[in-house]
């Protein structure tokens, strides 16, 4: 899983047929403290993110095509959740 932050919406005006119908995100991830730490994710939306939001991001392909039910889409990050809080104890 990777944190990250809701930064954009992506829009195509062609794309691949198995990611018809899908809301793809841009999402900058983000270490514990919510400072970047990574490249720019697309994301298909599974939960109805926006912009500003903090998700949880599953980034394996395998499992992102079976929460499509799709084993030929192209996907490979899924949001999955949007995080409300988080506690760190270190």
């Amino acid at each position: 899983m990777i944190l990250g932050r809701v930064t954009g919406s992506v829009h195509a005006t062609l794309g691949n047929a198995h990611l018809e119908g899908q809301r793809l995100l841009l999402v900058d991830p983000v270490d514990l403290g919510g400072k970047p730490s990574g490249k720019p994710l697309v994301c298909i939306d599974r939960v109805e993110a926006g912009p500003g939001d903090l998700v949880l991001v599953n980034r394996e392909g395998g499992a992102a095509r079976m929460l499509l039910q799709d084993e030929r889409s192209p996907v490979q990050a899924v949001v999955v959740a949007v995080v409300d809080s988080m506690q760190v104890k270190i």
